[in-house]
């Protein structure tokens, strides 16, 4: 506790005191959540603060841009008992966070401020928000498989550390319950939480399950309602990857989950129309397809530190539409893509993951000859039943016709079983390769 003591008193005795003048500016203008600020002249990214009437504590704001002279801030808060003339003064640096250890075990909102009830986060390392841009020869190759806890992506498209994989699904198809089994289950010596944009219970429901024994200790959670404003969403989303940096940096493998980059790139279209950004791809604006890209980019791993960002990113198609933009730019970009099929989770099939549709673009470079020889073959015997099964079921089909299809038919059952994992139970990587090696072995008796 004493070497706690001296320690601080030692910080504060290195800061030196600024007396210089504090700028302040003069709200002229309000447009939902952006306003206009006069007389100060403030760096984008620097994070504000204007006073309220009242006892209302004074909300904070971004800088995210100038017009004619005045600077454009989003607020991070609501605009409640906001009135023109208002005064605005600018505080801590900026594009800048706090980070470190200290973090763990906590859920702090997109500020970095606690909502678990805790005392303040006292965190003495800085990092850039936005993120350092590296050269392309500092993420290094991914070569060494990853366990994330679910038997059909272990054994039918095997992650690797280092990998940003997305989870592609519609509403309610089950992508949050698998997210949260492969969170349980992932070797990882960190995992970092971005809950963007989802429901206020939810966030509470994966804080109960996941933050306490041993599992709170390496994990940071990172919530954003989706009625929080959209530069708060955007900015959870970047202090999320900013953690994940931090604790690579460190050399530490880091598991970090982002539910949902569609919430992200909805947020960077807020923003960027109402500062008269024109659409373009269904009304998304360039700027926020290139928040999802900048975001994804960040992950990987790291030849200078050894340490490794294993990104996995949900992705909600909007009415299941596989061609949304935001979709398609997340699929083009990411190391490989896992689908959850509507169809198949009305069936009552969980994990409802799409096995022909889905793909790890590493597997190759992770996996055994033996094992991608066994998952192709399964792949093949789940795509050619999926294929026929309207025929199958209406009995038309004359078995001897296709021995790929017989074959299928025959082990439909085992393969069910092995697809099927109840959500919160984890599998390792080994025991789903035996259990792949088995089933495939079996099959050809």
């Amino acid at each position: 506790m004493l070497n706690a003591v001296d320690a601080e008193l030692s910080r504060l005795a290195r800061s030196a005191p600024s007396f210089a003048p504090v700028r302040m500016g003069r709200i002229v203008s309000c447009d939902g959540g952006l306003i206009e600020v006069s007389g100060l002249n403030a760096p984008i990214g620097t994070l504000c603060r204007a006073e309220a009437g009242g006892d209302e504590p004074a909300p904070a704001a971004e800088v995210v841009g100038f017009r004619s002279g005045r600077s454009l801030m989003m607020l991070l808060g609501d605009t409640v008992r906001l009135q023109p003339g208002a005064l605005v003064r600018a505080e801590g640096h900026p594009g800048v966070v706090k980070v470190g250890e200290e973090f763990l075990g906590r859920a702090v909102d997109g500020q970095g401020l606690p909502i678990d009830g805790g005392p303040p986060v006292k965190a003495r390392n800085s990092w850039l928000l936005g993120g350092r841009r590296e050269s392309a020869l500092e993420r290094s190759s991914v070569i060494e498989p990853f366990d994330c806890g679910v038997r059909a992506i272990n054994a039918l498209a095997t992650m690797g550390i280092g990998q940003r994989l997305g989870v592609i699904a519609g509403s309610g198809v089950g992508k949050s319950v698998l997210l949260d089994t492969m969170v349980r289950g992932a070797d990882c010596d960190i995992a970092v939480v971005g809950l963007i944009g989802e429901r206020a219970r939810e966030v509470s429901d994966f804080v109960g399950r996941h933050m306490r024994g041993e599992a709170r200790r390496r994990t940071v959670v990172v919530a954003v309602p989706s009625d929080h404003a959209a530069n708060l969403r955007l900015r959870g989303a970047q202090l999320a990857t900013s953690f994940a940096e931090y604790f690579r940096a460190q050399g530490k493998r880091v598991l970090l989950v982002l539910d949902s980059l569609t919430r992200v790139a909805h947020a960077s279209r807020e923003i960027a129309l109402s500062l008269g950004e024109a659409g373009a791809a269904r009304g998304y604006p360039p700027s926020a397809l290139a928040a999802i890209t900048k975001l994804i980019e960040r992950a990987g791993n790291s030849a200078s530190s050894g340490g490794s960002i294993t990104g996995l990113y949900s992705v909600l198609a909007d009415g299941d539409d596989q061609s949304d933009p935001v979709v398609d730019t997340a699929r083009a970009i990411l190391d490989g893509h896992i689908v959850l099929s509507r169809e198949i989770a009305q069936r009552g099939h969980y994990p409802a993951i799409d096995i022909p549709a889905s793909l790890s673009r590493v597997m190759s470079d992770v996996a055994a000859p033996d094992h991608l020889r066994h998952a192709a073959t399964l792949r093949g015997l789940i795509a050619a039943h999926e294929a026929n099964r309207d025929f199958l079921l209406m009995g038309v089909y004359q078995t001897g016709a296709d021995p790929q299809l017989d074959r299928a038919m025959a082990l439909q059952g085992p393969i069910q079983d092995f697809l099927r994992q109840e959500a919160g139970h984890t599998a390792a990587l080994d025991a789903s390769v035996d259990a792949l090696t088995r089933l495939m072995g079996d099959g050809a008796k």
